[in-house]
């Protein structure tokens, strides 16, 4: 083998196994894929989709019976040229997701509030963890505010926050998941949206 061709083989073999030490590629981030704000008769009312796949770390823990918590939290804000944005609404929706092992069946509670480890709210069952996921990556119709919170000629956003709520884990996997950014599911999204108002 010539030199050139040498010295070409050896950084091949330097490029391949300085490949092996890379990290592994990282999942995509979670995403707000949609939002959107609409005017209805009861309120203001928003729809909204998150993209993101559960760590695998959050999936053993469902799989041995340990609920998991998410919370979404919209914020409506009266845009001000002059001055920062005034929150004129703000509301929370809470999700606890859960595994039952002896029926093999996903549960999925919503509510206004913090839920709790004791589950005490309305839900519905799954079949498949896909299909339970699915409906927590989805908002439809979710009243954030009243119309009266509305002032006619003024100009609206919204700031929308979906997380995973670590602070409701028991206290073994509050203390693991700290710093661990596997566990780590936020999105988040702002923006402007037209309200109109009539006099």
């Amino acid at each position: 083998m010539r030199r050139p061709e040498r010295r070409q083989a050896l950084a091949a073999a330097l490029v391949l196994a300085g490949a092996a030490w890379l990290p592994p590629a990282r999942a995509d981030a979670p995403e707000v894929t949609q939002l959107r704000l609409e005017r209805a008769d009861d309120g203001v009312l928003l729809t909204a989709a998150v993209r993101f796949d559960l760590p695998a770390a959050v999936d053993e823990a469902l799989l041995k019976g340990i609920p998991m918590f998410f919370v979404a939290e919209a914020v409506l804000l009266r845009e001000r040229w002059w001055w920062t944005d005034r929150p004129v609404a703000q509301a929370q929706r809470h999700w606890r997701l859960s595994y039952q092992p002896l029926t093999r069946r996903w549960r999925l509670q919503v509510s206004p509030t913090p839920i709790g480890n004791s589950g005490l709210a309305l839900g519905q069952t799954f079949d498949t963890h896909d299909e339970a996921l699915r409906a927590v990556q989805t908002i439809a119709r979710w009243k954030i505010a009243e119309l009266g919170d509305l002032e006619p000629d003024a100009r609206y956003s919204v700031d929308f926050r979906f997380r995973l709520d670590v602070s409701q884990l028991p206290r073994p996997f509050q203390i693991g998941a700290v710093g661990q950014s596997s566990w780590n599911i936020v999105a988040a999204r702002t923006q402007r949206v037209a309200l109109e108002v009539q006099r």
